[in-house]
């Protein structure tokens, strides 16, 4: 049975956020909130709790995985950063998007797209994502929480905890957290280029102009 938390969503309790740590480096997998929906996640090295978080979505070998990283220099090792994406992440981040970018070698075969080589990257604007990765002192693997047959991830701690609390180790409650897809920009080329428009579009839109892609 999966452990519960109540995080205050603006300033997390340490003492929690050490334990849901604690919790990761054990091979453990959690789910915890994002600026944009509730997310499960585990350590980028564990091959047991990845292959868990796959089964509970049924995820295809093609999906496009993400970290969450803690700041730019995190980043940077990575995934290949050019001046022109540092400026746009920097600009943008912290905030609802997602980055595809070429992944260096740190980052594991098994989370890199298996024809692209790339991978997504996360610097989420919500305290408690902040706070894990922070304590971590790595990048988390996340990957919304989208259960099968499914549109819209799941919303409500409580409804998460019925349904999930016998498939993760712990549950992070922070309230509900409305599901708004990020919006995602992939910077594998030369010139931005807009995937999907979702949370944070005004932003991106300002920053690049409309339209794009």
């Amino acid at each position: 049975m999966a452990q519960y938390f109540q995080i205050h969503p603006n300033t997390p309790q340490l003492r929690l956020i050490r334990q849901a740590v604690a919790i990761l480096r054990q091979d453990g997998v959690i789910v915890y909130p994002t600026d944009s929906s509730y997310a499960l996640a585990c350590r980028i090295d564990s091959v047991k709790a990845l292959e868990r978080i796959r089964r509970i979505r049924q995820l295809p070998e093609k999906h496009d995985f993400t970290l969450v990283c803690r700041d730019l220099s995190q980043v940077a090792k990575f995934v290949r950063l050019g001046n022109q994406a540092h400026r746009l992440i920097k600009t943008l981040t912290p905030g609802p998007y997602t980055f595809i970018l070429l992944a260096t070698r740190e980052v594991p075969k098994r989370l890199k797209h298996p024809s692209r080589k790339t991978v997504g990257i996360r610097l989420p604007d919500h305290a408690v994502a902040q706070a894990l990765v922070a304590e971590l002192q790595e990048p988390l693997f996340s990957t919304t929480l989208i259960l099968p047959g499914e549109e819209m991830a799941l919303d409500d701690p409580e409804g998460i905890r019925s349904r999930l609390e016998s498939q993760v180790d712990l549950i992070i409650g922070c309230g509900v957290v409305p599901y708004e897809p990020t919006s995602i920009v992939d910077l594998t080329e030369d010139l931005p280029k807009v995937v999907r428009l979702g949370r944070g579009r005004e932003k991106l839109e300002a920053v690049l102009g409309s339209p794009h892609g």
